[in-house]
């Protein structure tokens, strides 16, 4: 979910086999806006801003998972990524622009909980940037001003409240990441 509103969290579903793209989107559908793209290529034409997080097949003909990904990187967009793939991971993995691997074939709960848990990622990241910018502002004023117009000041008064509010949602999001950790068996 994005910082800051009630709004479902924008994930974008890459699947080559037209079956398996709309079994995706239909699991992740009921919770989050879901965008489907049917191959590398249409993949790349899609990529946005606003994705928050990306379900990636690995193989695919013309433009592979792994192609689309070096496209994300290369623009600078900051989104989680999940790759979702019939290979079984090897050693490349650890290089790679993703945030989890799944091996196929991937039941509804599994993709719901890697999702759930890249969005709360995505989200945690926003906020902290959202709460370093908010701090610097503080800290500059806290060197420019004195006391008196700190405490004085209604809009320095909304920024220490505001700073307050996102590190309570920080650090309840922080426990929720960690009870989301599950161990995997190897």
């Amino acid at each position: 979910m994005p910082s800051g509103t009630d709004e479902p969290g924008t994930v974008l579903v890459v699947e080559d086999e037209d079956h398996l793209a709309e079994l995706y989107t239909d699991y992740l559908a009921e919770t989050y806006e879901v965008r489907t793209a049917y191959g590398g290529v249409e993949a790349v034409e899609m990529l946005s801003p606003d994705i928050d997080v990306i379900v990636l097949d690995r193989r695919m003909p013309v433009v592979s998972g792994n192609e689309v990904l070096a496209e994300m990187e290369g623009r600078g967009l900051e989104c989680r990524v999940a790759m979702v793939t019939a290979v079984d991971p090897d050693f490349d993995i650890i290089d790679m622009g993703c945030d989890d691997y799944i091996v196929k074939p991937v039941t509804r709960d599994e993709l719901l909980t890697v999702v759930d848990r890249l969005m709360k990622v995505h989200t945690y990241d926003e906020r902290m940037r959202e709460l370093t910018a908010k701090k610097l502002k503080r800290n500059v004023l806290e060197v420019e001003k004195t006391e008196a117009e700190l405490r004085e000041s209604e809009e320095f008064a909304r920024l220490e409240a505001e700073i307050e509010a996102i590190e309570d949602e920080i650090e309840e999001l922080a426990d929720e990441l960690d009870t989301d950790h599950v161990p995997r068996e190897l």
